[in-house]
């Protein structure tokens, strides 16, 4: 699934890790895979599937 990398920000932002934002901010790509880019976003402490449920337009 290929998602815009300011969906995860936002995201991690609501939740309140802005240093986890920032940092994604700096080390993801503008377009996540979430199956080639799963290391990247498990660094984050995101889990894909979560991201099915709290990003508007996926699922």
């Amino acid at each position: 699934m290929q998602i815009d990398k300011s969906q995860i920000i936002d995201m991690l932002k609501s939740r309140g890790d802005t240093d986890q934002a920032s940092k994604a901010d700096s080390e993801l790509p503008d377009t996540v895979d979430t199956d080639k880019d799963s290391g990247l976003l498990d660094k984050f402490g995101i889990n894909p599937q979560d991201l099915l449920g709290k990003i508007p337009g996926l699922g």
